[in-house]
């Protein structure tokens, strides 16, 4: 499974951001798709994830201002991201996996694929 980010970039405090993450994979709507994101000096942290049923799951940080979905016709994931401050900069990075069960969906290495991550640099 190849999964490709896009869709970060610089913006101020209180503005959007919506990133894509594109994917290869043959059954797309099998897998568990999620984010995470890593700041500098900083551990690889959940952000959402969304699994085969739609339903989401949010890191308490962001709950209420991010909004992940999917759609299984485009094999792409989608993080609508608002009211955005200056600690959610990091770089961040999608990931894939099919056999992963629901008590795993927060942890990194619990996942198999993984995108090469897109920048998100938010100013005060």
């Amino acid at each position: 499974v190849q999964l490709q980010a896009s869709g970060g970039g610089s913006v101020l405090a209180g503005d959007s951001l919506r990133l894509s993450c594109a994917a290869s994979a043959v059954r797309f709507r099998d897998y568990v798709m999620s984010w995470f994101r890593q700041a500098p000096g900083k551990e690889r942290e959940f952000v959402s994830a969304i699994n085969r049923s739609n339903s989401p799951f949010y890191a308490d940080s962001v709950k209420g201002r991010f909004t992940i979905s999917r759609d299984n016709a485009r094999n792409t994931v989608y993080l609508q991201m608002s009211g955005l401050k200056p600690e959610d900069t990091a770089v961040y990075y999608c990931a894939a996996d099919r056999q992963i069960i629901m008590s795993s969906y927060f942890t990194a290495n619990s996942y198999a694929w993984w995108g090469q991550g897109t920048q998100v640099t938010v100013s005060s």
